[in-house]
């Protein structure tokens, strides 16, 4: 049995042992969660977490849009809200939303309600509670705009709401503790016409197939903007666009992803990551940061079926690192409407609430 089963406080949820959780991430890639805990409601996460003993690690994940599970797994608690978290209220030009509730599916809500200013939640693929976390934006809004609170539960299950002027929200980060679970956020509408609406829904759903490998098994936005530039562009100057390692390739329609081709690693997916942030820096200086949360624990190399590159600024003696594994794919120029860039550029895919 696995032993830290023994040491949790009993749920009405569910708690599972050595559940496959990297598996259930949009990559498909990664080792287990030591154990997955999934609340039944608000009242059995606050009591869980009240008296589950402080030593214990707890990340807390969303849809796995925007995560990247190590090889090794995830050490501790892995806390996933579902279906009694994605509650989704309408209450005059404001709606409630639940942390688990898909953004696009309150894009939508929103929609209905003849309330606009919140189409751009449908660009981001994954749920309300990864979004508050890293104050994900898409097609020129961020959740910053909207904002109007955010309710979560600390270490200790007790719950706090704060306004959003509190949370310290900038590009793809707040300042708010690490440590707390986003249950629930109170976004801002405006009310609109609803024909208005579903045609920018229609455009921003248009202008992602477009411009993004949808379809493929990635997730999302890999490195953050740097200031007044794109990462798409200086990684295609960078000439990774279609560079692969192991099962991992960069996306030959939008640099800026990553994609599992059918048999990526995480240390294949992190790995080329790597590589790209190298390349970057040897051909424009600038240092791309990681947006895709990387947790969990890498396996050691003799379990590894490739060797993962060291993080960039570590030493590398003779060859470049990992360059035997590396090519650049066949690929073909595509047209300057296969890019992304300053309104059509999703820069804020993320929907995991991670703990650090």
């Amino acid at each position: 049995m696995n032993p830290l089963m023994a040491q949790l406080p009993p749920v009405r949820g569910r708690l599972t042992a050595d559940a496959a959780i990297g598996k259930q991430t949009w990559f498909g890639v990664g080792g287990p969660a030591e154990v997955l805990f999934r609340p039944a409601d608000l009242a059995d996460l606050a009591v869980f977490l009240a008296a589950l003993p402080p030593p214990i690690p707890v990340t807390v994940i969303g849809v796995g849009s925007n995560l990247l599970v190590r090889d090794g797994g995830i050490p501790g608690v892995v806390i996933r809200l579902g279906r009694g978290f994605a509650v989704i209220e309408v209450e005059h030009d404001q709606i409630r939303a639940g942390a688990a509730a898909l953004d696009r599916i309150v894009a939508l809500a929103a929609a209905d309600a003849g309330l606009g200013g919140l189409e751009f939640l449908s660009g981001i693929p994954g749920s309300i509670g990864g979004s508050l976390r890293m104050n994900a934006g898409a097609y020129g809004r961020e959740m910053k705009d909207v904002l109007v609170s955010a309710i979560a539960l600390d270490r200790t299950g007790e719950t706090h709401t704060v306004e959003s002027q509190r949370m310290g929200l900038s590009y793809r980060h707040t300042d708010t503790d690490p440590s707390w679970v986003f249950v629930e956020a109170r976004l801002c509408g405006a009310s609109g016409d609803r024909a208005a609406i579903g045609c920018r829904l229609n455009e921003i759903r248009a202008a992602r197939e477009a411009t993004q490998p949808v379809r493929a098994r990635t997730g999302g936005s890999t490195f953050k903007n740097p200031p007044n530039d794109s990462a798409w562009r200086l990684i295609d100057a960078a000439g990774c666009r279609g560079l692969v390692r192991g099962g991992a390739m960069v996306s030959r329609l939008h640099t800026n992803f990553l994609i599992n081709t059918g048999t990526a690693t995480a240390a294949d997916l992190e790995g080329l990551g790597e590589e790209v942030r190298r390349r970057v820096h040897d051909i424009s200086g600038v240092l791309l940061e990681w947006e895709i949360e990387r947790i969990g624990r890498r396996l050691a190399i003799s379990e590894s079926t490739t060797s993962p590159s060291p993080p960039l600024g570590a030493e590398r003696v003779g060859v470049r690192w990992g360059e035997p594994q590396l090519r650049t794919a066949l690929n073909p120029p595509h047209p300057p409407h296969c890019y992304c860039n300053g309104e059509g550029e999703v820069r804020g895919i993320s929907v995991d609430q991670v703990g650090r």
